[in-house]
């Protein structure tokens, strides 16, 4: 029967966690004709979304207005409306803890306040990246014991992990192919139907752990690699050879070989944290991630990396790091995005800070830092005027956003230390690559 409702989109689509993947969602399934309920914690997003905007940036205001308008998307904080839906999306956040060990509780938290609300016959997805086991051995039991149904009998559960890149100009949620674990033949179909609604491609799995294995292995997969060609960079910097260069002529091979960039650390929701996921899980196993962990330790130096190439930039012209003033140029964890979620600019700061430094940032997508657990500090702090750059001792470009004038930007500033190869094309005795 649920089959039957998705098919004919009369299933009531719930998204649990309205951020930068369920909202994706919730337009998604609005667009082809679904009901949708967005929930989230965050009243601030709940109101925003009921007026029609947008608190994402890639994520247009107009498809927002244009469901709520026409009647097939609310949002709520209550999460009593779970029992008035027939699929549900959850897509909370998965961060680790201070010991770099997973941190279940969101997606707990989520389970607690969804099961009392539960009813026969519903589907419930897990979106968020986790590793493998967590659907059996967190979410199903929390459910069975607030709800006092059985999964795989009376209501239904996969795994679906998201695979969001925001503002990719070549793909987006319905053509990006999606996986789809079960742990039941009916849930499976249940959760293909549904998901077959709004993408082009899905991939069925045999079960939930290996579709949270398929997630993990992605992101290990290019951290492992961006740590290679980070620990390439500083051993060519020593030998006086550019790395980009070298990329680019690697490239040219039609085969066996595949471009990734260095850059000043790791940042996003995904690529730092995922592999710890595997490393803590395998522990169980007895099993020890010599390999992972080398690469997290690879990259989670780099910031360092940056600080120590800074310090060097700024001695060759007499000034000391602890007396001067910078200006970072990005925040944002990629070009062009608006998340500063694990920002290696957020440790960069941090660290320049302690140092003594005076450190300010511009910005054109975070005009305002918000709170994070992380780095509490710097909530408040406000992208200054990109045309003050003159009155700093350097320039760290951090995020090659295609908005900057890099031109006018070398013009401007004293001393730039570019850990982009943002300014790969301009010659000036100022620029120093990190």
């Amino acid at each position: 029967m649920l089959t039957n409702l998705i098919n004919e989109k009369k299933a009531r689509v719930g998204v649990i966690g309205l951020g930068y993947v369920g909202l994706p969602l919730v337009i998604e399934f609005g667009r082809a004709g679904f009901s949708v309920t967005g929930f989230d914690i965050d009243q601030s997003k709940v109101t925003q979304l009921t007026q029609g905007k947008s608190y994402i940036r890639h994520i247009p205001e107009d498809a927002i207005r244009q469901l709520v308008e026409g009647g097939r998307f609310t949002a709520t904080t209550d999460f009593s409306g779970i029992r008035d839906t027939d699929c549900l999306l959850i897509c909370v956040p998965t961060p680790l803890t201070k010991n770099r060990e997973p941190d279940m509780k969101y997606v707990a938290d989520t389970a607690r306040a969804m099961a009392p609300h539960l009813k026969k016959g519903q589907l419930i997805s897990l979106e968020s990246t986790t590793y493998p086991g967590t659907t059996r051995e967190v979410l199903i039991p929390l459910l069975e014991k607030g709800s006092g149904l059985k999964a795989d009998a009376d209501f239904f559960v996969a795994y679906s992990p998201e695979r969001e890149d925001p503002n990719n100009p070549d793909f987006n949620t319905r053509t990006i192919p999606k996986v789809v674990g079960a742990d039941s033949p009916e849930g499976r179909e249940a959760a293909l139907a549904l998901y077959d609604q709004v993408v082009e491609q899905t991939v069925p799995v045999s079960d939930t752990p290996t579709a949270e294995a398929t997630k993990l292995m992605e992101n290990i997969f290019r951290a492992v690699n961006i740590a290679l060609v980070n620990e390439l960079k500083v051993i060519f910097d020593r030998m006086g050879i550019d790395v980009w260069e070298v990329i680019r002529a690697a490239s040219t091979k039609p085969f066996g070989y595949m471009p990734f960039y260095p850059g000043p650390g790791l940042g996003g929701h995904c690529i730092p944290i995922d592999p710890f996921y595997l490393t803590w899980k395998a522990r169980e196993f007895g099993v020890t991630t010599r390999f992972i962990e080398l690469a997290g330790e690879v990259n989670w130096q780099m910031p360092e990396y940056v600080v120590q190439r800074l310090m060097w930039m700024l001695n060759k012209h007499g000034i000391a790091l602890a007396k001067s003033r910078l200006l970072i140029l990005g925040m944002a964890y990629k070009k062009d995005v608006d998340d500063y979620r694990e920002s290696p600019s957020l440790r960069i700061m941090e660290i320049l800070k302690e140092s003594g430094a005076e450190v300010d940032f511009h910005d054109p997508y975070v005009p305002r830092m918000g709170p994070s657990r992380e780095y509490p500090q710097f909530a408040g702090m406000e992208s200054v005027d990109i045309a003050t750059i003159p009155d700093y001792d350097a320039v760290l470009i951090l995020t090659n956003h295609s908005v900057f004038d890099y031109n006018t930007i070398v013009e401007s500033a004293r001393l730039v230390l570019d850990t982009r190869n943002a300014c790969g094309d301009i010659q000036s005795d100022k620029i120093t690559k990190a």
